[in-house]
């Protein structure tokens, strides 16, 4: 259904303070679109914790680096499972409510996976994460569909996907101060987990799931974000696109393949520096706890400014007339060559700062992919981009199940991490190949 179809009484109900002035809109998408930034970074502040408290878990829990690796994979086989699941859901029920939900089911679950006692209780505690956090990331895509001019999503979804980089970044230095503060890792992980469930609180009160039903929204705001929906109607109409809902009918085209196949290889590169990089700093730099914590947050810091960067320079290159394929693929073509090119330099520098500059400047290139995000809104408009984000989400969080074990066994097998940049370096050339071959310019006729 589209938006305009959603003007029942109690859908369009507003308060005077809020309709009265029509003359200047308001910019209340962007406000939500920052509460879904702070959203993401607690996301990957729980979902990285285990990460920088790994070499303390793995010292208490006597793993193997396989078993190392197959603990750190355990989030994303749940995770991944629910992706296609919960955007159908997302696109039946409503965003807030599955965003509402997931913040206080993974708060509880990072909580419980500090009371832990061992590989397994640890592993079925990943688990739980990986369910309560699956619908998060296709509830912001289906957001940025419903709040988004398009020619602001590129900024609503960079904003949204730049939570990552910043959480994982966040993360180290918390995570590692908070288990310095508290002398273990099981205090940390029960402070995030609270701080998790009460942000549920905050997303229940200022998410909604359409601009008209929001009381801080007035009428030029919702008249902006409805007239770019209806010309977008109009179009996927004269195109022959219906507004079914089931995904079968998507796969038959090059470019939803392209979009799996690219978010594929990016979390191939993104989850393997998330899973394995403090242990990597560790192991093969011998950096302390500390250090791990702050050059963390330096790597990945340099992903989330890179990802706002990138958002911004295709909302402006769209602005001045450049043609959607034209933006993203010149745009995106040239991260993946970048973060190709520095994962092979991190495999020659010896030098411990070296690595690390090389590997902030993968991630600034590597997270312009976040623009991935306003993709199953392209393709699927409006009322399948839940799915179409989920369809989306679980290939990458194949990557996600897999890389983890594949690092650990390599690691284990070779006693170097070499063997696992070079598949970093794979992970990479698949995502560039993808970046090329979708089609940016209009929505799928399903």
């Amino acid at each position: 259904m589209s938006l305009q179809g959603r003007t029942s009484p109690q859908a369009g109900a507003s308060t005077p303070q809020a309709r009265a002035a029509t003359g200047r809109r308001t910019n209340v998408r962007w406000m939500l679109f920052v509460l879904l930034l702070v959203l993401v970074t607690v996301n990957y502040v729980d979902r990285g914790s285990i990460s920088v408290a790994l070499p303390l878990v793995q010292q208490e829990f006597g793993l193997s680096p396989q078993l190392t690796g197959l603990l750190l994979s355990a989030f994303f086989w749940t995770y991944a499972l629910m992706q296609v699941p919960v955007g159908w859901l997302i696109d039946r029920f409503g965003p807030r409510k599955v965003l509402t939900a997931s913040c206080v089911g993974w708060g509880a679950a990072t909580a419980a996976s500090g009371l832990t006692g061992g590989f397994l209780t640890m592993f079925l505690a990943r688990m739980g994460i990986g369910v309560a956090e699956a619908g998060v990331m296709p509830a912001g895509g289906k957001l940025n569909a419903i709040w988004m001019h398009p020619k602001e999503r590129g900024r609503g979804a960079t904003i949204l996907d730049a939570g990552a980089p910043l959480g994982a970044g966040v993360g180290g230095i918390l995570i590692s101060g908070l288990i310095a503060l508290f002398g273990g890792w099981r205090t940390s992980f029960l402070i995030a987990g609270l701080a998790t469930a009460l942000l549920g609180l905050a997303v229940w009160w200022y998410v909604l799931d359409h601009p008209r039903q929001h009381r801080s929204v007035n009428d030029a705001e919702a008249e902006y974000i409805e007239a770019s929906h209806r010309a977008e109607d109009e179009e996927a109409a004269a195109a022959g696109a219906t507004t079914r809902r089931a995904l079968l009918p998507y796969l038959k085209f090059r470019s939803f393949w392209a979009m799996c196949l690219g978010w594929l290889g990016f979390n191939g590169v993104f989850y393997g520096l998330l899973t394995w990089g403090p242990l990597y700093l560790s192991q093969a730099k011998h950096f302390k706890l500390a250090s791990i914590g702050w050059s963390t947050f330096a790597i990945f810091g340099a992903g989330f400014v890179g990802e706002l960067l990138g958002g911004l320079l295709a909302d402006r290159l769209r602005a001045k007339g450049h043609g959607a394929n034209a933006v993203m693929r010149s745009l995106l073509g040239i991260s993946s060559a970048i973060v190709t090119l520095g994962l092979v330099g991190v495999t020659i520098v010896g030098s411990p700062l070296a690595a690390v500059a090389l590997l902030s400047a993968v991630l600034f290139f590597l997270r312009w992919v976040g623009l991935f995000w306003s993709v199953p809104a392209i393709l699927g408009g409006r009322t399948n981009a839940g799915v179409l984000g989920g369809a989306m989400n679980l290939a990458g969080n194949i990557a996600g199940m897999v890389t983890p074990i594949a690092v650990g066994f390599i690691v284990g097998a070779t006693h170097g991490y070499t063997g696992a940049l070079l598949y970093f370096v794979a992970s990479a050339v698949i995502m560039g190949v993808a970046v090329l071959a979708l089609d940016y310019r209009k929505r799928l006729p399903v």
